[in-house]
């Protein structure tokens, strides 16, 4: 069994640590809490072990009634890999701390790539993370275009990415960024980060990225234009889509008219949280004109780097191949497995 911690849980560490408790080979020892909250209640509800960040978190705690298991050294003392879901930018402290204590680490992609060295996507290079000492998932925005843009790649080739990203303004429960009316440029500049971003795990790909934010809580919309090195038609692309892993393709035709949509049908399946794991083409937007692939893809923000985060895991530890890991995330998940 590989023994994880969670530190940090919000949005990512919440579903990280559901998903590892999924896995057949896996341990959740527990996760950190802040201060008294009623979601860290309902993880004891769920009997998830708690454990402080620190001695004055520990007090806290304590003066609530919680019952903790120690601090966050106590819980590295007893884990072979940490998923850092703490807030952005603690990313420099927190390594310290993991590598003080031995202790193998995956982080968000809120941190920047030099902090390990190694950026994340299973099906697009997890044999580069096999046996690191810590390792980034890249952000959500990321693992979307890195998954579908690397299946293209790889049926047909790709030689220049351009994507439009229209980005959620906050997640749903974070009531101190919005709402807003307004659609705001994210940045001013062109290109955003998702680019380069993007080339930390489909090293020379060129490709060129824009944003914005706009007045919704639960999905990205991307637009993306692929240039192909090989002709191809339309069905070309739909069918390496199609067979690609951890994406889905939906149809207007079928009802899917929006972002909306896609989270309706995850309700429907009984996903928990309503959540979607996979990346979502619009099938009916594939469309291939002059060499050039176009295509509308929904990134579910809280949701698409949690297989991602549990396949890094594995990957950490060393002794899985990527299929064999994908095929057990994905088996866990409910996610229709597709061998990369």
């Amino acid at each position: 069994m590989i023994r994880v911690g969670v530190n940090g849980y919000g949005t990512i560490g919440r579903r990280v640590a559901d998903a590892v408790r999924k896995q057949k080979d896996m341990e959740l020892v527990g996760v950190t809490a802040a201060h008294p909250h009623y979601k860290y209640s309902l993880a004891q509800e769920k009997g998830i072990p708690l454990y402080a960040l620190d001695m004055k978190s520990l007090e806290a705690f304590n003066s609530a009634g919680y019952a903790l298991r120690g601090t966050l050294n106590d819980l590295l003392q007893r884990v072979d890999v940490v998923v850092d879901g703490a807030p952005e930018d603690s990313g420099p402290t927190n390594k310290a701390a993991y590598q003080a204590a031995g202790v193998k680490a995956v982080f968000q992609g809120g941190e920047e790539h030099g902090l390990t060295g190694t950026s994340f996507v299973a099906q697009c290079n997890f044999e580069e993370a096999v046996g690191k000492g810590m390792v980034r998932v890249v952000s959500c925005n990321t693992t979307g275009l890195c998954r579908t843009i690397g299946a293209v790649n790889r049926a047909v080739g790709v030689s220049k990415a351009r994507a439009v990203l229209a980005r959620r303004a906050t997640d749903p429960d974070d009531v101190k960024k919005g709402p807003i009316d307004a659609v705001v440029l994210d940045p001013t500049t062109v290109p955003s980060h998702h680019g380069p971003d993007v080339q930390t795990v489909l090293h020379g790909l060129p490709i060129v990225t824009m944003a914005f934010k706009v007045p919704t809580t639960h999905m990205h919309l991307h637009s993306l234009i692929l240039s192909l090195k090989s002709p191809a038609a339309k069905e070309d692309v739909v069918r390496a889509l199609q067979s690609a892993p951890r994406t889905t393709l939906v149809d207007g035709k079928s009802g899917f008219k929006s972002t909306a949509s896609i989270m309706d049908w995850a309700r429907e399946k009984g996903r928990d949280r309503n959540d979607v794991y996979e990346g979502s083409v619009w099938k009916d937007s594939v469309t291939v004109v002059d060499g050039e692939a176009y295509m509308f893809l929904g990134v579910h923000q809280e949701a698409i780097v949690v297989p991602e985060n549990v396949d890094a895991i594995r990957a950490l530890k060393g002794g899985y191949a990527r299929e064999e890991s994908m095929k057990l995330t994905d088996e866990s998940l409910g996610i229709a497995h597709r061998p990369g």
